[in-house]
């Protein structure tokens, strides 16, 4: 049997090393197509000489030019390739079995989709595409018959726990089969106890020190705001068919059960592990097989207790925005994505407050008129729409 070759979108990140991680502990099986990322060239040259793709590409063209000097300079036989004009190659290329997405933000909606049109296996971490695109997102994968396998740790817990019927993306309904709720659990990140008076002052070492996982800076401080499982929710929406009132949020602070579906019988079908992204990374990679992740499994005579709450909004504003964003549809939900993504960068420059970046994300979807279209240029014209609404409001509250 054949390797199955695997591009890698975000392959310096959280994500993408943990991919390499994997690809690496099952190497008689997987070998890596392309890497692409942003700018950290260091990284990118070892995981080169690591791995030797055939192709590699960083989205910051000086970065990318580095990138050339020193493959070069090591004789290396990875070819560097343009970003903005090569990028399909790599995702739709006939030799690419698998595509991970794991661009963090909006910026990986277009290389996802040259994917999904390619009719790719993808695995899919950047859940900003579904929140920004859903409909057409899901009728292209359907359309262009590709295989879409969640990569967010709750997502893919979902999946793990669903019907094969629902597994199959198609336009069935969950009671249809069974399913009465998605139960999506979060830990509740670093300010789950921290007095509600004092949040102004939180800084950003503080917003990105999360309790229980290892994520990058803007995940780490959407999971403070648990803006992140506000576009989860919506994500879910999208990945599973379902509607609003059929996914519940559970705050779960220890992070063990990564999500649960209720059905109609009484039974809760759980996934549960450690929080190391390898398992679902190697779940969708070899799905419907199994292989090494490289994970402990749990030792339950060592686990004390799991505890589970309803979410505060007064502490999670960001979550209760995005749930009724997902109520009022795709605009909307294009609008706190792109407006978050605004307000999360500025604080983490220093530039505005921890409680600001809500404060944005609600005026922004206040402000917008939410008549666009629902084909990609439509998507793409609300999404930069809200982000001038973003910074000019940004502007109004720098420290």
């Amino acid at each position: 049997m054949s390797k199955k070759r695997v591009t890698i979108l975000g392959s310096t990140g959280s994500i993408g090393q943990s991919t390499l991680d994997v690809i690496a502990r099952n190497h008689s099986d997987y070998q890596v197509f392309a890497l692409v990322a942003g700018r950290n060239v260091e990284q990118m040259v070892k995981d080169c000489q690591s791995f030797t793709p055939m192709f590699a590409s960083m989205s910051c063209p000086q970065a990318n030019t580095q990138l050339q000097d020193h493959l070069s300079a090591l004789n290396s036989a990875t070819q560097v390739i343009d970003y903005n004009s090569e990028l399909a190659l790599v995702c739709q290329h006939k030799d690419v079995d698998v595509v991970m997405s794991a661009i963090v933000g909006a910026a990986g909606l277009l290389p996802t989709l040259h994917a999904i049109e390619a009719g790719k296996t993808v695995l899919l971490a950047n859940k900003e595409s579904l929140v920004m695109s859903g409909q057409l997102f899901m009728d292209k994968v359907r359309e262009h018959r590709a295989t879409l396998l969640p990569i967010d740790s709750e997502h893919n817990a979902i999946f793990q726990c669903m019907p094969e019927a629902i597994k199959e993306q198609g336009e069935q309904q969950l009671r249809a089969h069974g399913v009465s709720k998605i139960l999506l659990t979060g830990s509740g990140g670093p300010f789950r106890e921290r007095a509600l008076d004092t949040f102004a002052d939180i800084t950003v070492a503080e917003a990105v020190a999360h309790p229980n996982w290892s994520m990058g800076q803007k995940i780490s401080v959407d999971s403070a705001t648990m803006m992140n499982k506000g576009l989860e929710f919506i994500e879910a929406k999208w990945l599973f068919n379902a509607a609003v009132e059929d996914i519940e949020v559970v705050i779960h602070p220890q992070s063990m059960i990564h999500s649960m579906v209720q059905y109609s019988d009484g039974s809760v079908l759980a996934q549960m592990g450690q929080p190391d992204m390898r398992t679902p990374i190697a779940h969708a990679l070899a799905y419907p097989q199994r292989i090494d992740a490289g994970v402990a499994p749990l030792d339950f005579s060592q686990m004390k207790d799991f505890s589970f709450h309803a979410p505060d909004f007064n502490r999670y504003p960001n979550l209760r925005l995005a749930i009724e964003a997902c109520k009022q549809g795709q605009a909307a939900t294009t609008v706190i994505n792109a407006a978050n993504e605004e307000s999360v960068a500025a604080f983490l420059a220093g530039k505005i407050r921890f409680t600001d970046i809500y404060a944005v994300n609600a005026q922004v979807l206040e402000n917008m008129n939410l008549d666009y279209r629902a084909d990609l240029d439509g998507i793409l014209q609300c999404d930069a729409d809200a982000r001038v609404q973003a910074t000019k409001l940004i502007q109004t509250r720098i420290k």
